[in-house]
């Protein structure tokens, strides 16, 4: 049997486990038998992907849709396989490799599991320790990297973001004693924006409405709560009033262009109060 012949084997082997998919990846992207489309991605463009891969997980766990979760995961790990294979193809890294790296970093980060630190002792101190081990990581790489903020992803969501860059500013001490205080800030920032509104410059405006979402993002923090959790709760809820609201015309012979804002907000009204009585 031929390379090609095995590989052609293993790639359609239903229980050919993560071989059967590096296989397929590297069938893929294969300059002359692969698939044209597979074969022009390149890292930039393959990364949108990621982002919204990972977040259609996070929506499947969300639903608490298991079946949905599993198939959401499996295109989450083809972008893992992707890289690795254009990583292997430039001589940079392979799926062993990665996979080596995130254990070594594993091991390295629970000391308290698999070295002779105590594990007895509360999630928050352990969470303490995992971000001293991280500093100290950050610290022994490259000068670039070490600065308090540095290493903080740019593309991440904005509101995570800012959560991240808040929580390392805190470490060194630059935070608010209380949530009291940044709900102080809040109002300071919601004059100025409407001050903004009157004085400033679209651009301007903007600036403050900015330092709003960040001051926000900083009293979820304070508060223990994920902004970009909270956010899509808000949104989902949203979807589902309004879904309410449409039908409940829909019942009037009605679509929401031959409605108004007075009958529209009054349906909502009727729509909250049917999720409070169900």
């Amino acid at each position: 049997m031929t390379k090609f012949d095995e590989s052609q084997s293993l790639c359609l082997d239903p229980n050919g486990g993560l071989p059967r998919l590096l296989e397929i990846m590297a069938r893929l992207r294969d300059p002359k038998t692969g698939c044209p489309w597979d074969i022009e991605q390149d890292f930039k463009s393959i990364a949108p992907y990621t982002i919204e891969e990972a977040y259609e997980v996070a929506e499947a766990i969300e639903q608490g849709d298991m079946n949905e979760l599993e198939g959401e995961l499996g295109d989450l790990l083809l972008q893992v396989v992707y890289y690795t294979q254009m990583g292997s193809e430039d001589g940079h890294f392979d799926f062993d490799s990665v996979t080596k790296k995130i254990a070594d970093k594993m091991i390295h980060r629970h000391p308290h599991v698999f070295g002779d630190d105590n594990r007895d002792k509360s999630a928050a101190q352990q969470v303490a320790d995992w971000e001293q081990i991280k500093a100290a990581e950050r610290a022994s790489k490259a000068v670039k990297q070490a600065g308090t903020l540095d290493g903080v992803a740019i593309n991440l969501p904005a509101l995570t973001r800012a959560v991240k860059l808040q929580k390392r500013a805190a470490r060194v001490g630059f935070d608010w004693p209380s949530a009291l205080d940044v709900l102080d800030k809040i109002n300071e920032e919601c004059a100025e924006l409407v001050e903004a509104r009157k004085k400033l410059s679209h651009i301007e405006q903007i600036e403050e409405f900015g330092d709003l979402m960040f001051v926000m993002a900083n009293l979820a923090r304070h508060l223990d709560i994920d902004p970009e959790e909270a956010l899509r709760k808000a949104s989902t809820k949203f979807t589902r009033r309004f879904e309410g609201v449409e039908a409940k015309l829909a019942d009037l012979g009605k679509a929401p262009q031959q409605s108004d804002l007075v009958e529209m907000d009054a349906l909502w009204d009727a729509v909250k109060l049917d999720e409070k009585n169900t």
